[in-house]
């Protein structure tokens, strides 16, 4: 008789029989293990080989848009100071007076992955003596509600595995961090790009936090963050590569300033974040699904291949049958998902008439316009416009909405 690793020492299997690892989804017949067949408390997570039981979560990657594949913003963002959320959706770029860059959804790509997108930062004016406070990085700010699977703040804190895809002509000691905004709290990690103008892939394991757990909400609780450069009050100090409270002399240091010179670039590609030590193969997620979990945060009346503009081509219709009034007024439009919170509204013209922006193009016999505004009446699942529409037979209008994790 054959066993799994070893003879076993007793009936039934216990730990000590099995292999650390040797457990695979193959070596499992469907229905071929009950409950009853193991004793209690001898399957570990050191027995099963890595993937072969998910987390809680229905996505394995933490990250969301981690393949770059969607910009429903624009795939281009020039002369940027400040940053902001501005070409792929949920990274935000947080730029604080170092330099001038352009940010865009690049093909530029490690050669055999799958990717067919990535995300770029050009420096474009350099800031080679950055002052104390000026920083540069690439976030994606996670909610805490999305999180407690990792149970954060307990005994069984579960460790997290970064990787990504990384590129840049500035070889040298980059810093990511993952900061816990519930709690006050962070831990850096080091990497190396070695080889310039070479895709490098990149994977940087986090232990779980034992102390301060996540809120349970739609809040901001956690940020992983990429520095591209950074001043003094974030690198005089010790890198933190323990969880601890945040101090932020000790975030950034050693960080390399990619703000340097105009001929400087960082591209990033594949960067998903899960529980476990080691990182699994890239979570490729249908198109619909991605944009989906994205929508949550940002969404837009236009197509998704249109950066959101005054007078474009196609925008959303409301067909209106006035009541024997003759009067309505007010306009409803639903969001495709449920938004995180009420979201922020911009309300863009379609130019059929000479409206200006903020205005609502209306028709009964003809081109008219009216101003818009929204209303307490607005939820996270739709929007809802105060504008007059007497006797009007149709309304044509298009906006985004944003309820991104700024705070």
């Amino acid at each position: 008789m054959s066993y799994i690793g070893k003879t076993p020492t007793s009936v039934p299997l216990t730990s000590s029989d099995i292999t650390d690892g040797i457990i695979t989804s193959a070596k499992i017949a469907n229905g071929g293990v009950e409950t009853v067949d193991i004793a209690d408390a001898n399957v570990t997570a050191a027995k099963l080989a890595s993937g072969t039981v998910q987390n809680q979560s229905a996505f394995k990657n933490i990250i969301i848009n981690g393949d770059m594949s969607l910009a429903q913003r624009g795939t281009s963002s020039s002369s940027n100071t400040t940053g902001g959320y501005v070409t792929c959706d949920r990274w935000l770029a947080d730029i604080d007076t170092q330099g001038t860059w352009t940010l865009s959804q690049s093909t530029d790509v490690p050669t055999g992955q799958g990717f067919a997108n990535s995300f770029k930062y050009d420096c474009t004016t350099a800031d080679a003596s950055p002052a104390a406070g000026d920083k540069i990085n690439l976030q994606q700010r996670l909610e805490g509600q999305m999180l407690q699977y990792l149970k954060k703040g307990t005994s069984s804190a579960e460790s997290t595995t970064l990787s990504f895809w990384v590129k840049s002509n500035k070889t040298g000691t980059y810093i990511c961090e993952l900061q816990d905004l519930d709690n006050t709290r962070q831990i850096s990690k080091s990497y190396t790009i070695s080889s310039a103008n070479t895709w490098e892939k990149k994977t940087i394991t986090f232990a779980g936090d034992t102390t301060g757990a996540f809120g349970n909400d739609n809040a901001r609780s956690l940020d992983v963050i990429w520095y591209l450069g950074a001043g003094s009050n974030l690198t005089s100090g010790t890198l933190n590569t323990s969880w601890g409270s945040r101090t932020n002399a000790n975030r950034a240091v050693g960080q390399v300033n990619l703000a340097d010179s105009t001929s400087n670039d960082w591209y990033i590609a594949g960067v998903q974040l899960e529980t476990g030590t080691s990182a699994s193969d890239f979570e490729f997620l249908p198109h619909d699904v991605n944009l989906g979990r994205c929508q949550r945060y940002y969404q837009k009346t236009f197509e998704y291949s249109q950066a959101p503009v005054d007078n474009a081509q196609k925008f959303e219709y409301h067909f209106i049958e006035p009541y024997s009034g003759g009067s309505i007024s007010g306009l409803i439009s639903y969001f495709s998902v449920e938004m995180r919170v009420q979201p922020t509204v911009t309300i863009y013209t379609t130019g059929q008439s000479a409206n200006g922006t903020g205005k609502v193009t209306l028709y009964n016999g003809g081109w008219g316009n009216a101003t818009a505004s929204v209303q307490g009446g607005s939820t996270t699942k739709c929007v809802h416009f105060d504008t007059a529409l007497s006797g009007t037979k149709l309304a044509q209008f298009n906006y985004e909405a944003s309820s991104e994790l700024w705070l």
